[in-house]
């Protein structure tokens, strides 16, 4: 099941007694999961999360999942709600779209890259999305699996598209 970008908060006992619920993913608009929300969800054995560690403890009572994370993601430790947590390795390379990583920095326009520990990937840009004319701009090791990025250039185009990809 996928929880719909936008959702701030999972109520406490939202999903109390879905057996039939085997995995999830919440997007990082989620902050807050309240008390017990999938207590019970015995067949529950993947808990996906796009951002940050939201607030909430003993959401996951009498289940099993393990709560995986994208590396560069913040709040994070061993466990969470009594769970194991283990890194969320994605098939491709993504930007995370959200927090203080994202958008103009003091010193240009940036963002985190998460993906695999020690792989290389090349950030290109695009002024036009309809002419698909992507250039590279830099290429990143994502150490610990992310990596901060900056475009010191990127006041100097009219319109700049981003996309990232392995090498």
């Amino acid at each position: 099941m996928i929880i719909d970008d936008g959702v701030r908060t999972i109520p406490g006992w939202a999903f109390k007694g879905c057996t039939s619920l085997s995995s999830v993913a919440i997007p990082d608009s989620v902050n807050s999961i309240g008390y017990e929300a999938f207590l019970g969800c015995t067949s529950l054995t993947s808990v996906y999360f796009e951002g940050n560690a939201p607030e909430g403890c003993e959401a996951f009572r009498e289940c099993p999942p393990t709560i995986y994370y994208l590396p560069g993601t913040v709040g994070w430790g061993a466990t969470f709600s009594g769970r194991p947590t283990a890194y969320w390795v994605l098939p491709n390379p993504v930007i995370l779209d959200f927090g203080n990583h994202f958008g103009v920095q003091a010193n240009g326009f940036g963002f985190r890259i998460s993906w695999a520990t020690n792989a290389n990937v090349v950030v290109e840009a695009s002024a036009d999305l309809a002419k698909q004319a992507w250039s590279p701009v830099s290429t990143n090791t994502l150490t610990d699996g992310w990596v901060d990025f900056t475009d010191p250039e990127w006041a100097q185009h009219p319109a700049r598209y981003y996309r990232v990809r392995s090498e």
